[in-house]
C-alpha cells in the first residue's frame, strides 16, 4: 500500500497494492497495523456504510460535529466518484483548505478523511457504489453541512451546475462562514 499526505493534515489519498492476473485481482482493502504504521492514524472503525447513486449525484458536504465527529475510510467498489474533503477544525494549521480526488473502481484509490472534515462527492459514471468506514457512530442531532457550491472553496465538481441531483436538504445547506466556527 502506498500512502500520500494531502494538502489537508491527516487525510491521506490511499493506493492498494493490487495482484491481478487472468482470473481477476486481489487487494487488501484495509490493515490496521499497516495503516497505523503509515499514516500515524489510529482509527478504530465501528460502522460501515454504503451508498449507490446516478450519474449526477452530489451528496455532500457533510460533517458530524463535537463528540460525534467521524473519520472516514472512503471508496468506489462499483464506478467513479469525485470525492472531497474540507478542513472545517478552526484549530487546524490547514483550516479552510479543500482536498479532491477520483475515485473509481478501476483506481481502486482510498481517501482517509479525519475528524474535523466535511465529505462529499459526486457521481461521475453511470452509476457509483460507494463504500465508507466510520470511527464513531451515527448521530442526527450532531449533523452539520455546508452548501456544496460555497464561494469560499469554490469546488470544480466537475459536471454542469444543471446536470447535479442535489437532496432538497443539501440544497439548502449554509455556508462555510455560518456553518463553522471560525
Amino acid at each position: 500500500m502506498e500512502v500520500h499526505q494531502t494538502k489537508i493534515e491527516g487525510c491521506f489519498i490511499i493506493e492498494p497494492k493490487v495482484f491481478e492476473d487472468k482470473r481477476g485481482y486481489f487487494l487488501e482493502s484495509y490493515n490496521q497495523e499497516k495503516f497505523e504504521l503509515l499514516t500515524g492514524a489510529k482509527p478504530y472503525f465501528v460502522q460501515d456504510n454504503e451508498s449507490f447513486s446516478v450519474k449526477g449525484v452530489l451528496r455532500g458536504l457533510h460533517f458530524q460535529k463535537g463528540e460525534h465527529a467521524q473519520a472516514k475510510l472512503v471508496r468506489v467498489l462499483e464506478g467513479e466518484v469525485l470525492d472531497v474533503a474540507v478542513d472545517i477544525r478552526p484549530n487546524s494549521k490547514t483550516f479552510g483548505k479543500v482536498v479532491s480526488t477520483l475515485l473509481s473502481s478501476q483506481n481502486k484509490k482510498q481517501m482517509f478523511i479525519p475528524r474535523g472534515c466535511a465529505h462529499g462527492f459526486v457521481t461521475l459514471s453511470d452509476t457509483a457504489k460507494f463504500s465508507y468506514k466510520c470511527d464513531n457512530f451515527y448521530n442526527a442531532e450532531s449533523e452539520g453541512g455546508i452548501i456544496y457550491n460555497d464561494p469560499t472553496f469554490n469546488i470544480d465538481w466537475i459536471l454542469n451546475k444543471e446536470d447535479l441531483i442535489i437532496s432538497d436538504k443539501d440544497k439548502v445547506l449554509p455556508v462555510f462562514k455560518e456553518a463553522v466556527p471560525h
